[in-house]
């Protein structure tokens, strides 16, 4: 039995740990091939070493070592797509700044260089995604905010020092206003762009990031009151890549058991 995405080639981006890796599984389960764009070559082995014992070999996924804050990078990463697979049929837009960012860094020089990597890197991946797309007339780009777009109601509390940069959550909002713009200059060309906005997602990276004691509290402002785990986000980009999505673009899908809930 055929999957959802039967053949479809896809990059997502990050996919040696996290939310990538459950994309890069679930899409495999889906019938696609996958190019693994990341930057960590030890992190990338390790993924496909984990691939291989599920069955996935190099005629279904491979590795390209991808910085996609680096113009030639980006470019290089479609290219190798290509040449393997013949084509690009989705682009995730999973990776980002966050295993190691610091928070407490309001600098300018940090600020751009978040931007760079989260924001800027996620364009410079649908620049070079996107001529393939819109020359065989179909594309499907899938953008990662996070849930931090949408929590500006919880300031730094304590004493005021300087005016925060709030570099992460200012990148993933920036994310939904990148999506849009996409969605409106590559829908003629029947290339749909949407946005998956996850909540605290039980990663690696965010074990690393939020202090235990805070888990439940954050669990607690949910309205399912459950831990979101990286396959519970995986559903959400199965269907925008999938033809059950082909008149929906511009969209930004919240997955965070009722969290955020914008809109």
């Amino acid at each position: 039995m055929s999957g959802r995405l039967q053949d479809r080639v896809a990059i997502i981006t990050g996919a040696g740990q996290g939310i990538g890796l459950a994309y890069t599984k679930r899409f495999l389960a889906e019938g696609a091939k996958v190019v693994i764009a990341e930057i960590d070559v030890e992190r990338a082995r390790k993924a496909l070493t984990h691939l291989a014992e599920l069955g996935y070999g190099g005629d279904r996924v491979q590795f390209q070592k991808t910085d996609i804050s680096d113009e030639d990078s980006a470019n290089a990463c479609a290219t190798a797509t290509v040449d393997w697979f013949g084509t690009i049929d989705i682009l995730v837009n999973n990776a980002a700044l966050y295993y190691d960012i610091d928070n407490e860094n309001n600098s300018f020089e940090y600020l751009q260089q978040v931007f760079k990597v989260n924001l800027h890197g996620a364009w410079l991946m649908a620049r070079a995604c996107a001529p393939v797309m819109v020359e065989r007339g179909r594309g499907r780009i899938i953008n990662q905010s996070s849930a931090a777009a949408y929590l500006y109601q919880l300031p730094p509390m304590g004493e005021f020092k300087e005016v925060g940069a709030f570099s992460y959550s200012q990148t993933k909002w920036g994310i939904i206003g990148l999506t849009k713009f996409l969605a409106a200059q590559l829908g003629p060309f029947n290339v749909t762009v949407n946005c998956i906005a996850p909540g605290v997602t039980m990663t690696e990276a965010t074990k690393k990031i939020v202090p235990e004691e805070f888990m439940p509290f954050v669990t607690m402002m949910t309205a399912m009151k459950k831990e979101l785990q990286p396959e519970d986000i995986t559903g959400a980009a199965v269907f925008f890549a999938s033809d059950d999505a082909a008149m929906i673009t511009g969209q930004v899908l919240c997955v965070d058991g009722g969290g955020a809930m914008p809109g």
